[in-house]
């Protein structure tokens, strides 16, 4: 089943059980892919690793906006942009923890032979393409950094 067809079922059952929370964020997923679409030519469908970061970046643009609301001092606009962000990510892969992805690092710096800080866009690269949807750019580059230091 593809994602378009995922979120449309998704959508039935939030319209069902009336959790309006739900039916925004599915409606905002199936716009992005709607407009990816129209974007990449109305015959090509969006392969999987397009979907993946499309969600990713949804989930982070909620994420964001709570964040900025909770500095504000906004719960109340913070707590829906969490929650939204929860319904998006049910579409992604499971997460990887920490340690994992400080494994698939330590693997990508060996394989580049990176020696500093100069080498961090190779091993990024790497990294980004093997983790797609799995962890996010901002903890990939934590942990790199970390460890060319």
């Amino acid at each position: 089943m593809s994602l378009q067809q995922e979120v449309m079922t998704a959508m039935k059952a939030a319209m069902k059980a009336k959790n309006q929370t739900a039916l925004t964020a599915l409606r905002a997923v199936k716009s992005a892919i709607l407009l990816a679409q129209t974007e990449n030519g109305a015959s090509q469908g969006l392969s999987e690793d397009q979907e993946l970061k499309l969600l990713q970046k949804l989930v982070k643009q909620r994420k964001d906006s709570a964040t900025i609301y909770e500095q504000q001092d906004r719960k109340d606009l913070a707590e829906p942009e969490l929650e939204e962000a929860k319904v998006i990510e049910q579409f992604l892969p499971e997460a990887l923890s920490e340690e994992e992805i400080e494994k698939i690092v330590v693997l990508a710096i060996e394989k580049v032979g990176a020696s500093g800080m100069k080498d961090m866009g190779q091993v990024m690269g790497i990294v980004s393409k093997e983790l797609t949807g799995r962890a996010d750019g901002k903890t990939i580059s934590t942990i790199v950094k970390s460890k060319l230091v």
